[in-house]
């Protein structure tokens, strides 16, 4: 049992770190271990991320949202662009920290919701890290379907609810 779920983590890290070495905009709908395709950014265009670090003017620019699919926490290149950015601001001001908070829709019970808002926010937290990113300088916090950004009982709600948020 030990020996799989390791082997899942390495799966899943060799996951992480192709998708962050990625140079490619292509997606996939689910990850290696037949699972979750995720966020993408939405109400912002993709920035190109050039240069050894970037500053807070810089960083304003980026995504700070990334929106999920239904039961899914694997980031779309969009996503891993952005947080990309947010590492070389982060590398670069090592005493500045963020919060990643994950969200889930109002489907599913509270503890699945938890679980999965907590998968999407390390989501993000490995893209950070693979980049450079101190452990010390990211919070993740899960609050499943108890903090929606939309009320209602839509797929229009729940597509705004299936996140992770970014905040310094």
């Amino acid at each position: 049992m030990r020996a799989m779920n390791i082997g899942k983590a390495a799966a899943l890290a060799l996951t992480v770190v192709w998708a962050a070495g990625c140079s490619t905009t292509k997606t996939t709908d689910s990850d290696s271990m037949g699972g979750d395709s995720a966020a993408t950014t939405q109400g912002t265009t993709s920035t190109q991320v050039s240069g050894d670090s970037m500053s807070m003017s810089d960083v304003k620019n980026l995504a700070t949202v990334f929106y999920f699919d239904f039961d899914k926490y694997q980031l779309k290149a969009e996503a891993v662009e952005a947080l990309r950015g947010h590492a070389k601001y982060l590398v670069a001001n090592p005493s500045a920290k963020v919060v990643l908070a994950g969200h889930a829709d109002e489907r599913g019970t509270r503890e699945y919701n938890i679980a999965l808002g907590e998968r999407r926010a390390k989501a993000a937290a490995r893209v950070l890290t693979v980049n450079g990113v101190s452990s010390s300088q990211i919070e993740v916090i899960s609050y499943g379907e108890e903090k929606p950004a939309v009320i209602g009982h839509n797929e229009s709600s729940w597509a705004q609810n299936r996140r992770t948020e970014l905040t310094y």
